[in-house]
């Protein structure tokens, strides 16, 4: 395969991950196969997609900068649990050797996937259970969950958007879009936290870093400014269906191993 063959498949790829993890999350599920067919390691296939998917989230983030208004104690809080997350998850990813990092990840994408499924009767119960009076819970709890989400966004990241979307419906009281916003802006933080110990300490491939940045910014901002046009269903869909195909995939890839 020629280089500008290759550079113009990682930057169609990285455009078409920034547009899907605008919307609903799974973007790397474009980029990391595509990577691993253009001869990457698993490791550095990872560590790569993430500094290079960084920019892409930047533009989804700006792009819908109008859906975080009035939530800034909510995204503080959140983005700060998720960027601990996330430096964990890489330092995790680091230590780890890529057999056990293949098996681990169509697992995670499949449980994301479900919980996001069932999203609607869960919210529906959680609904049921509150206070007679009309007050609202505390939603400090949710940066457990998002921590935790985040460990695996900094390990990998296929499906974050998928495990995110889904925590925060369940947890939040809000529109889809507004929950979008917010789960935008912590894939944000995850990721920028994870390339941070990415840039110091892992493998990485600069050219294909260079040429996917551009791709993944316009693709996030494209993405960014469709996000709040889409009708909530089928943006639970879009997440849903990337989480399984991702899934599947990588169930696949296990199987032939």
């Amino acid at each position: 395969m020629g280089i500008g063959l290759e550079a113009s498949l990682a930057a169609a790829a990285a455009f078409a991950a920034g547009v899907i993890n605008a919307l609903a999350g799974g973007g790397t599920l474009v980029t990391f196969p595509a990577l691993t067919a253009l001869g990457l390691t698993a490791i550095t296939a990872n560590t790569t997609n993430t500094v290079a998917l960084c920019p892409g989230y930047f533009g989804g983030t700006v792009a819908q900068r109008r859906d975080l208004a009035g939530q800034g104690r909510r995204v503080a809080l959140l983005t700060t649990s998720g960027a601990l997350g996330g430096t964990l998850g890489g330092v995790l990813l680091l230590a780890t050797d890529e057999r056990l990092f293949r098996a681990l990840v169509p697992w995670l994408l499949l449980v994301a996937s479900l919980l996001l499924a069932v999203q609607g009767r869960v919210r529906a119960w959680i609904t049921r259970r509150r206070p007679a009076d009309g007050s609202r819970r505390s939603e400090a709890w949710v940066a457990l969950p998002v921590f935790l989400a985040a460990i695996y966004g900094g390990y990998f990241g296929a499906g974050l958007g998928v495990v995110l979307l889904a925590t925060l419906a369940l947890a939040c009281d809000d529109t889809l879009a507004r929950l979008n916003a917010v789960k935008q802006t912590i894939s944000l933080a995850v990721n920028v936290a994870a390339a941070f110990l990415f840039v110091a300490r892992g493998p990485l491939d600069w050219p294909i870093v260079a040429v996917m940045a551009g791709g993944s910014l316009l693709g996030g901002t494209v993405g960014g400014r469709l996000a709040s046009r889409i009708r909530p269903g089928l943006l639970r869909a879009i997440a849903i269906g990337a989480g399984l195909v991702a899934s599947a995939y990588y169930f696949a890839n296990l199987c032939r191993s």
